[in-house]
């Protein structure tokens, strides 16, 4: 091997050793701030925290090992959401049992009764139960959603995702994603009417 050969190779260890060095150092300051953001929604996917745990573990490992492919500048968040959803699609949503049929008759029913409280000059359903229903109870209202519905409200609604990014995560529609949030939020807002009733927060 010649000089020039071996000084080419040196000073491309060297670079490729300040390269890694800069992409943890990008690491640590873009994603792991975003750790508990990612937590939550892995909270809300698997509805268990052992494997909540897991699945972030996963999921940041597949993202430090792929950080060089992340685009610096772009919504990191999105980026990590993506995977995490990835993974638990691949990984857990076989382990769990076949949900139940939704019977969107009930649903629309109920949801539009709720219509027509606020159409009497009634709050609107969203005023009324997210006012008066405790923070857990629409934990875990949202976590008994079908996961398409659930990960639709996580993604949008509680992390903030564009209807874009949030299609881009699903890897579905933007009019798939309007579709499922609309339907997603009428389904908690229902379950939230029950959790409310049962308390006698409100009444029939």
């Amino acid at each position: 091997m010649s000089y020039l050969e071996m000084a080419s190779e040196g000073w491309s260890t060297v670079f490729s050793d300040r390269r890694k060095r800069r992409l943890r150092d990008d690491f640590h300051q873009v994603a792991l701030p975003l750790l508990d953001r990612v937590y939550r929604a892995a909270i809300y996917l698997t509805k268990d925290k052992s494997q909540a745990e897991d699945l972030v573990q996963e999921t940041y490992l597949r993202a430090f090992q792929s950080f060089d492919k992340f685009a610096p500048g772009t919504n990191c968040k999105a980026w990590l959401l993506t995977i995490l959803r990835n993974l638990f699609i691949s990984q857990y949503q076989q382990r769990r049992r076949r949900p139940e049929p939704v019977v969107w008759e009930e649903i629309e029913q109920t949801y539009e009764s709720l219509v027509a409280e606020h159409e009497r000059g009634e709050r609107s359903p969203e005023t009324l139960l997210f006012s008066k229903v405790m923070d857990h109870e629409i934990e875990q209202a949202l976590r008994e959603l079908p996961e398409e519905f659930c990960t639709a409200i996580i993604l949008v609604d509680i992390e903030e995702l564009s209807y874009e990014e949030a299609a881009e995560a699903m890897g579905c529609p933007v009019g798939t994603i309007r579709s499922r949030l609309s339907r997603g939020r009428r389904m908690l807002q229902v379950a939230l009417r029950d959790y409310a009733l049962e308390r006698g927060v409100i009444r029939e």
